[in-house]
């Protein structure tokens, strides 16, 4: 077989420009430690198994002090105590909402507490901004402790900020039984700078503070109104009241105002606006410390010198010279790492580097790897690291000249010297016991009990591998795939298949002791599918019938996965029924497990998810599965696992250069030091957050440099190393680390050192830490970077002016919340997902993609402009499109368009359309085929199937469909946009008073 893995050859010619250094910052938080009886559900475990995508991720870090996520010495190190201990966000929701009651209005009550909504009241009177409307109340004040003078101080300089400006200090009625706590708002005009209502002209630049008396809307720099048609009937609604509202304010009454949404950052205008400017150009990546597109901006990235924002994204690329300034901003410093990203085909592969016996050439001190960071000096014969500044002599095999500048003549002719991304043929000396890896394995396990028999899922699973199995994943040259297959099915014991090439029949041993499993064949367990095609074929096709009579309903789980393993080691060792040693054995021999639950009832998602999330794996789950409505989601799901890039038993460093170093490690990893990240597999869709921490002082003439190494086995069974580069810059002045931050890389850290927490922390505490840091962030700016302006203004930085509404989007999630309507199953699968995600995927989940449909253009293949996730945003004749990653919504309004109702569902009218669907149907029309086509662009990215739900307005379902217009009051508890604002906004002043 060859181990010769795929290399990448296209012409490797063009010079480069050079490129620079710059590094990352401080962590905390704890480690996850879960057990649990085993419960049975169908599962593939991999040997180096058959591993699933990931889901989206956030990062960054709450502030310093007692209530630190983490128990961790090293992350707690050095921080101060907790100068703020602030609003937590709405815990005391009333316990349930209001019936659904379909009505003409666009409004649907939602319950907020008296105590909340008094607090808003006086906040919003406080802060002279009216009421919003209705919403969950902000997080309920505590006193606010001391803000030291020495924690914010660096000399001011011009910002280029958003400004909020409140309008009229009028409250609205308190609540009545007409107008109720839970009404939605009605938001007036926005005030101009030019003194006319509505949106300002484009391209006018933020003016001054107004004079006394003169009100003004928001200063950011303009959004376009959004517009998807309002809503019919909310000019109905009744504002949202605060009990006491107009008496806690002096003064004659003056007309009502509120403040315009589109007078607050749009997420989606940062978006188009990102795109318009830098959508379908190319990025070079030959700048220190640029900051690259977001990830809603396609465009075509060129690898010249530093790692493509595909594989690293960070939370700043401008890291601050001392640790002083980076317990002043309380900016996470972190990077998120997706080391096997899809590389789209328009983009050159990575290169492979191949030095034969010698190995990679590596500093004598650090061990960092050959880079464009190293620099040569003595004519070439000796090199100074980037990273720990040690002179190393350069090894006779790879001396080379230098030119009239210092660089090595064949300086674009070594992807190492010029590139920012490139693999390494790892030697003998990186292979377990210096040997060779076998090719990996993948071992199919199917749950053969009553149940999935009776309702088809075995047969399905069956009749699906026939087909998958052509595609196991391949080195690019070879014609088959290397990976071996292996089949057990199980019940209350385990059937192992006997199914080697020169067999008539496949033959079935079965061990019934599951207290000490055991395999029962070496010869004939893992094959070739290729060579043992009939014989597979043969099983998969008797299965069924072969179980067909049981009446088992009882399954196990953890002996399933120590068969799985030791079939892998061909060893046997005693049976544990701890699932977090059985996950770390499987991580010690390589083995990943993907587990695909179909649960109709609690399963204990938080110890079965264990193992997938320790190994490296994925977990698939189908709450209530019916086969004639969730069968192609899971097939899809089954299909993309088993194709997908992914390389096995692998662990990765991060290395950083002086000044700092990785503190912390959030993902589907596992660590047994402080700076070995283990990964039984490691996917295209999976990604670590690694947080940073200053141990030095940084300079901004080298910058922060950080090389991630990921050591492992590729399909084929070649070991190899693949090498990530990137240089952030570093600066004195904290304007320089605000602008340079990246709102959704900050989203990915907080979310996933926030989930990590809740395994050791009261919710109400990460939810007060996240709203605080929030704070804490913004109160620095205005206080050390932002022209002076009245305390009412709400002064956002540019790069950070939708992190509100996405702090907000975070704290709603059912895992920081904990409502009896949400099954810990389903916080436990949530959690699991956001931890391995990447920035792209975990921005879609915070803030979902809301398209109006009903504005296609079938003579295009754009998108429609998205519009942003609030009920305000829909209307009675329109249709939208929602999808977060994991869900995807069609909503249709009740006076939808016939044409476009007939075009995509073939029905005459409204009330023919099936909400059962999850599939469209093939409808020879354009408006059919052009939103099949959007929806496929949209799951084409994505690593999980999206299952449609028709949603028909005033139905009950558009109760679920409505929890994720994030905008919005949440329905299980939290803040409206809107509010959030006000309440970050009271806490900003708190802080600076």
């Amino acid at each position: 077989m060859s181990q010769q893995g795929y290399v990448a050859t296209p012409p490797y010619s063009q010079p480069q420009p050079g490129i620079g250094l710059s590094p990352p910052h401080y962590g905390h938080y704890g480690d996850p430690s879960h057990t649990a009886s085993p419960t049975g559900m169908m599962k593939p475990a991999g040997p180096l198994g058959v591993t699933a995508t990931g889901g989206m991720l956030p990062p960054g870090p709450p502030p310093p002090g007692p209530h630190q996520f983490g128990q961790n010495g090293a992350h707690a190190a050095g921080h101060p105590q907790q100068r703020f201990p602030g609003p937590p966000p709405v815990n005391n929701v009333a316990s349930s909402y209001a019936p659904y009651q379909p009505s003409a209005q666009s409004s649907y009550p939602s319950p907020m507490s008296t105590s909340s909504v008094t607090q808003l009241g006086s906040q919003l009177s406080a802060m002279q901004i009216n009421s919003y409307g209705s919403g969950m109340a902000p997080p309920s004040q505590g006193p606010p402790g001391p803000l030291s003078a020495t924690s914010l101080q660096t000399p001011p300089r011009p910002p280029q900020p958003s400004v909020l400006q409140p309008g009229s200090q009028v409250l609205p009625p308190p609540p009545t039984t007409l107008n109720g706590p839970g009404a939605s708002p009605l938001l007036p005009p926005m005030y101009r700078p030019d003194g006319l209502s509505g949106p300002p002209p484009p391209n006018s630049q933020y003016q001054p503070p107004p004079l006394p008396g003169q009100t003004l809307g928001a200063g950011y720099p303009p959004q376009q109104a959004n517009s998807g048609p309002q809503m019919a009937g909310a000019q109905l609604s009744y504002p949202g009241g605060f009990p006491g509202g107009p008496a806690q304010l002096a003064g004659p009454p003056q007309p009502q105002k509120k403040l315009d949404p589109d007078s607050i950052p749009s997420p989606i205008q940062v978006i188009e606006n990102d795109r318009a400017s830098r959508g379908g150009q190319v990025y070079a990546t030959n700048t220190r410390g640029q900051i690259p597109p977001l990830v809603t901006t396609d465009c075509i990235i060129q690898d010249q010198g530093n790692a493509s924002p595909r594989f690293i994204r960070c939370t700043t690329y401008c890291f601050p010279c001392t640790s002083d300034m980076a317990k002043q901003a309380q900016i996470p410093l972190a990077a998120v790492i997706k080391p096997f990203a899809t590389i789209p085909s328009n983009e050159s592969p990575l290169y492979l580097v191949n030095h034969g016996e010698s190995g990679p050439v590596r500093c004598n001190r650090c061990k960092a790897y050959m880079c464009p960071f190293m620099q040569f000096i003595e004519g070439g014969r000796r090199y100074q690291c980037g990273f720990c500044n040690c002179v190393n002599d350069v090894p006779p095999f790879y001396f080379q000249h230098l030119d009239h500048i210092g660089r090595r003549l064949d300086h674009y002719e070594k992807p190492e010297l010029s590139l920012g991304s490139y693999e390494y043929v790892a030697t003998l000396d990186y292979c377990r016991k210096n040997k060779p890896p076998n090719p990996p394995a993948f071992i199919f396990m199917i749950d053969v009990s009553y149940s999935n028999i009776k309702n088809g899922l075995v047969k399905l699973i069956c009749e699906e591998l026939k087909t998958m199995l052509e595609k196991l994943p391949k080195e690019e040259q070879e014609e088959m795939s290397a990976i071996r297959v292996g089949f057990i099915t199980y019940n209350k014991v385990l059937h192992f298949f006997n199914v080697k090439s020169n067999l008539a029949q496949p033959q079935m041993m079965v061990v019934t002791d599951v207290g000490e499993v055991f395999v029962p064949l070496l010869d004939g367990f893992l094959v070739n599918y290729q060579e043992s095609q009939s014989v597979i074929h043969n099983l998969l096709d008797q299965i069924p019938d072969m179980f067909a009579d049981s009446n088992e309903n009882e399954t196990v789980f953890a002996p399933v996965i120590q068969a799985g393993m030791e079939a892998l080691k061909i060893l046997f060792q005693p049976q544990t029924n701890v699932y977090d040693s059985l996950a770390k054995d499987c991580v010690a021999h390589g083995c990943s497990v993907t587990l695909f639950l179909f649960p109709s009832q609690y399963v204990d998602v938080a110890s079965l998810g264990l193992v997938p999330q320790l190994t490296g794996g994925t977990l698939y789950k189908y709450n209530n599965f019916q086969m004639h409505l969730d069968r192609q989601q899971f097939l899809n799901d089954l299909r993309n696992d088993i194709e997908k890039k992914i390389g096995f038993d692998a662990i990765m460093r991060v290395r950083t250069s002086t000044g700092f170093r990785a503190t912390d490690f959030f993902g589907g990893i596992l660590m047994n030091n402080t700076t070995d990240v283990e990964m039984a597999a490691i996917d295209c869709d999976k990604a670590v957050t690694v947080e940073f921490k200053h141990d030095d002082k940084l300079s901004e003439d080298t910058g922060a440099l950080i090389q991630c190494a990921v050591l492992y086995t590729t399909i084929s069974g070649q070991r190899r190393l693949r090498i990530h580069n990137l240089g952030l810059n570093c600066s004195s002045q904290l304007a320089d680390l605000y602008k340079s931050c990246e709102t959704d890389a900050l989203i990915n850290f907080f979310a996933k050192s926030a989930f990590k927490a809740v395994l050791h922390q009261p919710l109400k505490v990460i939810r007060e830490i996240l709203v605080n840091q929030t704070a804490h962030m913004l109160a620095c700016y205005r206080k050390n970077c932002a022209s002076p302006s009245a305390a009412s203004q709400l002064i956002l930085p540019d790069s950070m002016k939708v992190l509100p509404v996405y702090m907000n989007c975070l704290l709603k999630n059912c895992v920081l919340l904990s409502r009896p309507e949400i099954s810990t199953d389903e916080r436990a699968y949530q959690r699991q997902l956001v931890m391995t995600m990447g920035v792209a995927d975990s921005q879609l989940f915070f803030y979902p993609q809301l398209l109006p449909i009903h504005t296609l253009d079938v003579k295009s293949t754009m998108l429609p402009a998205a519009v942003r996730c609030s009920e305000s945003r829909l209307s009675e004749e329109g249709i939208f499109l929602l999808a977060n990653g994991l869900h995807m919504f069609l909503w249709l309004g009740v006076s939808s368009p016939p044409e476009l109702i007939q075009g995509i569902f073939n029905v005459p009218s409204f009330a023919h359309i099936n909400t059962d669907m999850t599939l469209l149907p093939e409808v020879g029309n354009p408006y059919s085929q052009q939103l099949r086509m959007i929806m496929g662009i949209i799951q084409q990215k994505r690593p999980y199937s999206m299952k449609l739900t028709i949603v028909k307005q005033r139905e009950q379902p558009e109760m679920v469909f409505r929890q994720f217009l994030v905008e919005d009051k949440g329905l299980y508890g939290g803040s409206s946009y809107v509010d959030f604002l006000c309440c970050v906004h009271k806490e900003i002043c708190q802080l600076l008073n």
